[in-house]
């Protein structure tokens, strides 16, 4: 089976707080938002349209969605993408849903991620209106 990958036509940001830290109710109402939260801190990524006052983010993320559902029984997905693409040195942030998994590259590495990507083996489904 040859894995999809879609890239969303909105960028991300990558949000850090403090763990105990109250979330603004507008991240509950985005389309789109990830939350993570540990002893040490809370992540949050969220569509970069939304400015949040956070201790620390990083911008400028384009978001690659494997197309699913992918089973539990499926394995190594997550690894043959990073793995392709820490090959031609491309940092990325994962995340990953029941459904799916969701690779993050910045702005900057998207075409030559895609490229890579292709040259892979994997179908690409790119927005028009992808930045």
């Amino acid at each position: 089976m040859r894995m999809t990958l879609a890239v969303h036509p909105r960028q991300y940001t990558i949000h850090s707080f403090s763990p105990n830290a109250q979330l603004p109710s507008e991240v509950f109402a985005e389309e789109v938002y990830f939350i993570g939260r540990t002893e040490e801190g809370l992540t949050v990524v969220v569509s970069s349209e939304l400015e949040l006052d956070s201790l620390e983010q990083e911008t400028h993320w384009c978001c690659l969605e494997v197309l699913g559902p992918l089973g539990f029984s499926m394995t190594g997905i997550l690894s043959k993408i990073s793995g392709t693409l820490a090959d031609v040195q491309i940092s990325i942030f994962a995340l990953s849903t029941f459904d799916t998994d969701y690779i993050l590259v910045k702005k900057n590495c998207l075409q030559s991620a895609v490229a890579a990507l292709k040259k892979a083996g994997y179908k690409i489904i790119e927005s028009n209106e992808a930045p």
